[in-house]
C-alpha cells in the first residue's frame, strides 16, 4: 500500500506475467475439454467446419470461467501467485462487472489480432506478435501509480498481491 495515496499496489510485472503464463496453461485445458464437447454436440468432424461457432463457443466458455473464479476473488493461477481481484473498497467483485473485465481484458488481444486479419500474417508471425504486445501491454501497469492493469482501471476492478502468511503465523 502506498502510504501517500492509500492505494493498495498491484502485482509486481513478473507476478502478472508468471499468472497470466500459468493461467493460460490451465485454460488450455478449458478449451480442450470445451473444444470437445463442441464437437461431439454439432458432429464436427474437421476442425475448420464450424470455425466460427467454435471460437464463439470458446469466447463463451471463457467467459463463464473467469466470470465466475474473478466473482469468487482469484482463478487458480492466482491463488498460486496469491493474486487476489476486488472491488476498491474490498468487496467481491460483482458477476457483472466481472464479465465487463473480462470483455475489456480482449484489448489486449485485439490488436495483434487485427494486424493478423488485415495483413495474413503467420501464425508464429502472430504468436511473437501477441507475445510482445500482451508484455507490453501488461507493462504500460508500471507507469501507474497504482500498478494496475488498464482493463482493471476501466472495469473499477482492483488487483493485489497478498503474500502467504509465514508458518510460524499460521501456527500461533
Amino acid at each position: 500500500m502506498r502510504e501517500d495515496l492509500d492505494i493498495p499496489l498491484g502485482p509486481g510485472l513478473l507476478r502478472k506475467w508468471a499468472c497470466m503464463l500459468y493461467e493460460g496453461l490451465l485454460v488450455f485445458g478449458v478449451v480442450f475439454v470445451a473444444a470437445l464437447v463442441f464437437g461431439l454436440a454439432t458432429q464436427t468432424r474437421n476442425a475448420l467446419e464450424n470455425r466460427t461457432g467454435l471460437q464463439a463457443f470458446i469466447f463463451l466458455v471463457l467467459a463463464a470461467y473467469f466470470t465466475w473464479f474473478w466473482s469468487k476473488g482469484q482463478t487458480l493461477a492466482m491463488k498460486t501467485w496469491h493474486v487476489h481481484l476486488t472491488m476498491p473498497n474490498g468487496a467481491p467483485v460483482p458477476q457483472a462487472r466481472a464479465l465487463l473485465r473480462y470483455f475489456l481484458a480482449w484489448v489486449g488481444i485485439f490488436p495483434p489480432s487485427a494486424v493478423a486479419y488485415f495483413t495474413q500474417i503467420s501464425a508464429t508471425s502472430l504468436f511473437v506478435g501477441t507475445v510482445l504486445w500482451l508484455m507490453a501491454w501488461t507493462a504500460i501497469s508500471q507507469f501507474r501509480a497504482d500498478r494496475q492493469l488498464m482493463h482493471d482501471v476501466w472495469a473499477g476492478t482492483i488487483l493485489t498481491y497478498a503474500p502467504p502468511a509465514s508458518r510460524e503465523a499460521k501456527r500461533s
